[in-house]
């Protein structure tokens, strides 16, 4: 891991903590360490001591959320300042160490991210463009100066809370730095995501938790903003370059070349184009030719890309650990087509398992279109299906020449034993749906996400690092890291069902209301008594006598009375200190980073929804985000 700890002749115990080589093992949490120090004169003390420790790390990596938790603790405690101002610490010191970094990248290549309003969101007079709302013409706040100032100097700007959007536009590859203004709610989230890619960022708090109706330090704020732009002292490795290398390649001219067409005469621009211009989209398209043209374009559509990014960080990690230096972005371009064929591959099955994840339960709309078997008919989409594993196994098998044929035939493996075993685990998921017994054992619920979802991580992670050279001695390793990640991951999928997940499910209970078994239903059966357990089933039928909302109302109340919440989280807390247990131990340091840079963002703790995005400036596009 990275060395934070500061040269041993400053004497402050802040600046001494030594993390440990591995990670924590006991997690703690800091949502309620979010309190705002009172004064300006304490906030300008406490940030200057901020800036001195930062100023001696080691910024070669990015500092994790747990060591920036450790310094922070030794920092107050060295000011005998009390633990809840961890929060509001942590973000100014993240601020602090990146502040070399953000003065490395060009006004024009910084994103100023800026609340709603500060002062009056309900009555904001502001009114909206075509970009959305146009703070120019308010003065009801600061955000108009700030906003002026910013795009003076060149900067993108974006009115907006969340880190998800961010997320979106730094990968789409418009800007390579952020600096902004939020409340610590939403700078936490920010922390777990942008910093851990080592996307250089500085924020400043607002003065109270909520992003509404608040006030700033403006002078912060403006010197935030006004940061010139010079060569940093020490470069910090980053994985935006690899993020962005998994997302061009389903950039149409690149997955055309990564996946030359076989049929028809259309680019795969055109068909994209086509299939979304709201005509009868297979109209024009030979029929022959139509399979590969919704396969390609729902390849394409959208999504994290997060399981080629894993195969191209692992060849990476294992090649000289150059995609992450300040010049990643040429070495990313030059791996060779063999290697972004596998991670493309990788992505065909997740997509392949969607489209038939989606007839399996009825689903209406992925990536914010209607789902392949809604727009057109289930026949063709179970074919779509089968048509995206067969380009899969085709785009590894075609590569023997350039990768080997051992490394293709031990990939190949590798590829076919988490596809069959992906489909046992949905097949056990539909064999309880279907059965009048909604009884399930936590051991079961276990063994079922452990099937469906450790093994595209798994297979990811051994194409890249097999790809790379010989992987005998990392497969155990990898198969315990990715059924724990996995599993981990799975559970976390279960609870952000009960706050109603903004990626892709609207509405709370939604895997009650599908019929999917979980592991929260089965920790519930294990601790409720028999009365209890049997009115829990009887929610398993919609034939109960209850609507939907009454059904999902009940399930929460036997929820929270078997305490399975706490519980899961216990769970999870559980299978990510055998994941990280796993990566201490992984050589070399550039994988062992990977690892945990998975654990760290694949395993986000569910919390407040983000606000929706309000307004983006007009020297942002306003399609960027859709592109990852």
């Amino acid at each position: 891991m990275s060395t934070v700890t500061p040269p041993a002749t400053v004497a402050s115990d802040a600046e001494n903590v030594t993390p440990k080589e591995g990670r924590r093992k006991r997690r703690r949490s800091t949502g309620h360490l979010k309190i705002v120090p009172e004064t300006p004169e304490l906030r300008q003390r406490l940030r200057d001591r901020c800036r001195e420790v930062a100023a001696k790390f080691d910024k070669s990596t990015p500092m994790t959320k747990d060591e920036m938790e450790t310094v922070s603790r030794g920092l107050l405690a060295d000011m005998d300042m009390p633990e809840g101002y961890l929060g509001w610490i942590m973000v100014v010191l993240s601020s602090e160490y990146w502040r070399d970094q953000v003065a490395g990248v060009p006004h024009s290549r910084r994103l100023f991210l800026l609340p709603h309003c500060l002062k009056h969101a309900e009555g904001c007079p502001a009114d909206y463009d075509e970009f959305g709302m146009n703070c120019k013409t308010c003065g009801a706040c600061s955000i108009a100066d700030f906003r002026t100032r910013a795009e003076e100097l060149g900067h993108r700007v974006l009115v907006a809370e969340g880190s998800p959007i961010v997320m979106k536009i730094i990968v789409s590859g418009y800007v390579d730095a952020v600096v902004g203004v939020a409340c610590l709610n939403v700078l936490e989230k920010a922390i777990d995501k942008i910093l851990l890619a080592g996307i250089p960022c500085m924020a400043v708090p607002l003065l109270s938790s909520d992003c509404r109706n608040t006030s700033v330090d403006e002078d912060w704020v403006r010197e935030m903003v006004m940061l010139e732009h010079r060569e940093p002292q020490q470069k910090t490795r980053s994985y935006v370059h690899l993020l962005r290398g998994a997302a061009d390649i389903f950039e149409p001219e690149q997955l055309q070349s990564l996946v030359p067409k076989l049929r028809g005469e259309l680019s795969l621009r055109e068909i994209k184009e086509k299939l979304h211009d709201g005509s009868d989209a297979l109209v024009g398209i030979d029929p022959i030719a139509a399979t590969e043209a919704l396969g390609l374009d729902f390849v394409s559509r959208g999504g994290k890309y997060a399981r080629p990014f894993i195969t191209l960080a692992a060849y990476d990690a294992l090649t000289g650990d150059k995609g992450t230096e300040s010049g990643g972005a040429d070495v990313v371009a030059k791996i060779p087509d063999g290697v972004k064929r596998a991670a493309l591959c990788i992505e065909t099955f997740h997509k392949a398992s969607l489209v038939h994840d989606d007839i399996e339960d009825d689903d209406t709309f992925r990536y914010g279109e209607q789902a392949v078997h809604k727009s057109h008919g289930i026949p063709t989409a179970i074919n779509v299906g089968d048509y995206l594993i067969g380009l899969g196994y085709r785009l590894v098998a075609g590569e023997t020449k350039t990768l080997g044929p051992a490394a293709v035939a031990d990939v190949l493996h590798c590829l076919s034993n988490a596809h069959t075993r992906l489909s046992e685990g949905q097949g056990a998921e539909l064999v309880w749906r279907d059965n009048r017994d909604k009884r399930l054992k936590p051991i079961d619920a276990l063994k079922v996400y452990a099937l469906k979802t450790a093994p595209a991580f798994e297979a990811a992670l051994y194409s890249g690092v097999r790809l790379a050279g010989e992987a005998e001695a990392y497969e155990e390793p990898i198969r315990g890291f990715s059924r724990n990640l996995g599993v981990a991951f799975q559970i976390l999928n279960d609870l952000k069902d009960w706050q109603g997940d903004a990626d892709n499910k609207l509405e709370a209970g939604g895997d009650v209301l599908g019929g999917r078994p979980t592991l929260l239903w089965a920790l519930a059966l294990a601790s409720l008594d028999a009365d209890d357990q049997a009115k829990l089933l009887a929610m398993a039928s919609a034939d109960c006598g209850l609507s939907d909302t009454q059904r999902i109302a009940t399930v929460r109340t036997l929820y929270n009375k078997a305490k399975v919440f706490d519980q899961a989280s216990r769970l999870v807390d559980k299978h990510q200190q055998r994941a990280e247990e796993i990566a201490d131990a992984i050589q070399p340091e550039p994988l062992r980073r990977l690892l945990y840079h998975l654990v760290d963002t694949v395993l986000e703790r569910p919390s407040e929804s983000a606000v929706p995005l309000v307004s983006i400036s007009s020297s942002l596009p306003i399609t960027a985000p859709t592109k990852a």
